[in-house]
């Protein structure tokens, strides 16, 4: 069962924001997530799939059939809200079975097929339960229970997470995985959480204007992003302005760097792009003449446990790393095989 958007483009009535000319494909078993900053397009994609709103030009193909002018619930769905949407009144195995309700199944087979999902998400201890009686948590397993239980022919996931505080999502974001590899279904998540989308996907796609910037596994968008946007917005990132100065050498903002410059020539502009964790704090006083160590000040020095981030300021801009070192930070090394050579922007 796959998930295809074909040349899919949309604008709203009266506005220049949509998506333009995105083309994706989601496979039977996989997991697709949709990240990028607000206004980006990441949840007009969703409702286009979802049968919420129609493309003006292109397809949306389930299965190899086109469903761009079905409806929502002709398209076989399975939709988790932020909200997750569930019904005061009922009991959580009625909650469940809703989507089998309206499809006119019996009532002792709703319940049965209810009870077997949430005990699939962990709940069968809770089924005679009101929502109101649940952590957001839970009522997040139930959503995810009741949007399973028809046997839908895709999942979509509209910021499951968000509403959770950040030790439970880290625990409900492996417990989606879990079902969703379990069911087999194909998927698409939209978030706005980058760590989300890196720990669970298999592919991620990243929009900008509602143009797709990127699409690639998370180890290819974090460690060769496509431009410094991509850079930037996927995990922590240095980021500085460079020209190529020879072969094997970037003159960069921060002084010259060695590093690979296969693709370019001398006097090409580029962007210099290391990530914080590959930066390298070095043990002693560094040799001024070397291309890759660099001496600063500290602007900044943050704690999280593990690690810290440091901000050390040096001649020309701000080096940013991140290390388990509790020794003070004046220099730093940057190791030539940490460097991407990006587009200038």
């Amino acid at each position: 069962m796959t998930l295809t958007y074909e040349n899919v483009s949309f604008t709203y009535p009266g506005a220049k924001a949509g998506i333009f000319d995105i083309s994706l494909e989601i496979g039977k078993g996989e997991l697709l997530a949709i990240i990028g900053a607000s206004g980006s397009g990441k949840s007009t994609i969703l409702k286009l799939l979802a049968g919420f709103v129609s493309p003006d030009q292109g397809r949306i193909v389930i299965d190899g059939r086109d469903v761009s002018a079905l409806s929502p619930e002709a398209r076989k769905l399975g939709v988790v809200f932020q909200n997750y949407a569930l019904f005061p009144h009922m009991r959580l195995w009625e909650n469940v079975a809703y989507p089998l309700k309206v499809r006119g199944v019996a009532k002792a087979e709703r319940r049965q097929r209810a009870v077997e999902m949430l005990g699939r998400v962990g709940m069968k201890s809770r089924v005679d339960d009101l929502p109101s009686a649940l952590s957001g948590g839970q009522q997040q397993r139930v959503a995810l229970a009741r949007a399973l239980v028809f046997e839908p022919q895709g999942l979509l996931l509209d910021e499951p997470l968000s509403a959770l505080d950040a030790s439970l999502r880290v625990e409900m974001r492996d417990e989606i995985l879990r079902v969703q590899r379990a069911s087999g279904i194909a998927t698409l998540l939209v978030t706005h959480d980058q760590e989300e989308a890196l720990s669970i996907a298999d592919k991620i796609a990243v929009m900008r204007d509602g143009r797709l910037i990127q699409l690639g596994t998370p180890r290819e968008l974090y460690e060769t992003p496509a431009d410094a946007y991509v850079a930037g917005f996927v995990g922590q990132s240095n980021l500085w302005g460079g020209k190529i100065a020879a072969d094997g050498l970037v003159a960069s903002d921060i002084g010259p760097l060695a590093c690979d410059t296969t693709g370019h020539r001398p006097g090409d502009a580029v962007t210099v792009f290391v990530r914080p964790e590959r930066i390298v704090p070095a043990s002693n006083d560094p040799d001024q003449g070397s291309s890759d160590v660099l001496s600063g000040t500290v602007a900044a020095d943050r704690y999280l446990g593990p690690i810290r981030r440091i901000d050390l300021n040096v001649p020309g801009g701000i080096v940013r790393l991140e290390t388990h070192l509790r020794e003070a930070v004046t220099s730093v090394r940057v190791p030539s095989d940490a460097i991407r050579l990006l587009p200038a922007n």
